[in-house]
């Protein structure tokens, strides 16, 4: 009889399978490593597996034991499944963002899921990093795998993806592609392949709103190229220990949209219905492609999940116009209101310092004629303060008009992609952050209001 022990058992050896009408015309091999062939329908399921054996090995989670992750949704179904085999419980954290598929599947297989706040640093005690870091310490006998930094995650991939793909390439791979998260795909598959030929280039796909690509080409972290994005799964605004940035010869970054679009051209012109990840990945590589591959050359992408965590976002019609993705709209983006403002001269952005006193404030915006203000702290934002705020608080309490605007101050204005449809936008103004804050290609901070969003959807 040929059966296996327990689902476990049956994660990788994932097939490779060739491209054909997206990278019709290109030279070259490009095939993907279909990665939803695992039973948790994910890539994450190998290095799931290899935390969770390594912590028994080291007498780390003993039997009876809680699995606590901070996890986007894939990583935590490898553990749930692996808990499930060997007879563990499961809590995960999860960033607000994610798709509610994620979220249902888990908890359809017998985990605890706790939704946190995206748009937090990761050392806010609401972030899903320090949820997960406090329940750790709370819950006895309990294990914190902790994805971005154990180093069994990339060696999960240096042990079984890398060398599945020299195997099924018959070591004639020469370009490596994979989008970078927690690092573990790409860093462990990619110090496999280059340990066996040290001439594969290795292709890291970052997102606009993530740190990796710019930290790799200067080696500085550079808070300001982090904001908040839609697609799920990889960038980071940490630099996770499993990021090997040697391995990783160079980084593309891919749009929200982009990604979207090519994830749902996978789904009907491959036959491949996979996330939305997996478009950022192939989009990427493509561009690469077009410039650069040989006709002898031979290109692995890894395609990391399964379209079916994605049904009601890039799979879903009404969402995907919703934020301007599926088809061409007269709706502008934040590039095209910086444009206009350049255009008509407007003044470059007027902030105030947070220890400027509340009467000062006011009368800086009744001269500039302007309804809100960001709040500094030298060269940070701190906080900002609306006329809205201002009058219902000093009606509360007149006395306050004296007083620092530190202590009347709210939540900064959150920063956004230059690109980002309108429709993105006005998803992020609500009664709590009434502007948002873009850096334009020569890193100029400009503010853009309700105001501009309506006015240029009103055209």
């Amino acid at each position: 009889m040929q059966y296996y022990n327990s689902i476990i058992e049956t994660i990788g050896n994932t097939p490779l399978v060739k491209l054909n009408k997206i990278f019709k015309g290109i030279k070259g091999t490009i095939l993907a490593k279909v990665e939803y062939f695992n039973p948790g329908n994910s890539v994450k399921d190998r290095m799931a597996v290899k935390m969770i054996e390594d912590a028994e090995k080291a007498g780390i989670l003993k039997p009876g034991g809680t699995i606590i992750e901070a996890t986007s949704g894939n990583t935590g179904m490898g553990l749930a499944l692996t808990a499930i085999a060997k007879g563990y419980k499961c809590i995960f954290t999860m960033a607000d963002k994610q798709s509610q598929q994620k979220i249902d599947i888990l908890r359809a297989v017998g985990a605890e899921v706790i939704v946190c706040p995206t748009n937090v640093a990761p050392d806010d005690p609401r972030s899903y990093y320090s949820v997960a870091r406090r329940l750790n310490k709370e819950i006895p006998n309990s294990f914190y795998p902790n994805q971005y930094d154990n180093l069994s995650n990339s060696a999960a991939h240096y042990e079984t993806t890398g060398p599945e793909i020299w195997r099924q390439t018959d070591g004639k791979i020469t370009h490596f592609v994979a989008t970078v998260g927690t690092g573990g795909t790409m860093c462990g598959t990619a110090k496999y392949l280059k340990e066996r030929n040290p001439k594969i280039f290795c292709l890291g796909i970052d997102t606009y709103g993530s740190v990796f690509k710019k930290y790799k080409e200067t080696g500085i972290f550079d808070e300001n190229e982090i904001y908040p994005y839609l697609t799920e799964g990889f960038g980071e605004d940490i630099l996770p220990k499993n990021v090997d940035f040697d391995l990783i010869d160079q980084f593309i970054k891919v749009t929200d949209k982009d990604a979207a679009i090519m994830a749902r051209r996978l789904a009907r012109e491959e036959g491949l219905f996979v996330g939305w990840s997996c478009g950022s990945a192939v989009f990427g590589a493509l561009e690469y492609a077009r410039q650069h591959l040989k006709e002898e050359d031979v290109m692995v992408i890894i395609l990391p999940d399964h379209g079916t965590r994605y049904l009601s976002k890039i799979y879903n019609d009404a969402w995907m116009k919703n934020h301007g993705f599926l088809e061409q709209r007269d709706f502008a983006t934040a590039r095209d209101i910086v444009k206009y403002h350049q255009k008509i001269g407007r003044k470059e952005l007027i902030t105030v310092d947070k220890g400027v006193k509340v009467m000062e404030a006011i009368r800086i915006m009744g001269k500039e004629g302007i309804s809100q203000l960001p709040v500094t702290d030298g060269e940070h934002f701190v906080g900002s303060i609306t006329d809205s705020k201002m009058l219902y608080q000093l009606i509360e309490n007149p006395e306050l008009k004296d007083r620092p605007v530190s202590e009347v101050m709210g939540k900064p204005f959150k920063f956004v992609a230059l690109d980002n449809t309108l429709d993105v936008l006005s998803s992020l103004i609500d009664s709590e952050n009434k502007a948002l804050l873009v850096r334009d290609d020569d890193y100029k901070i400009h503010i853009i209001t309700q105001a501009d969003i309506l006015a240029a959807m009103a055209g």
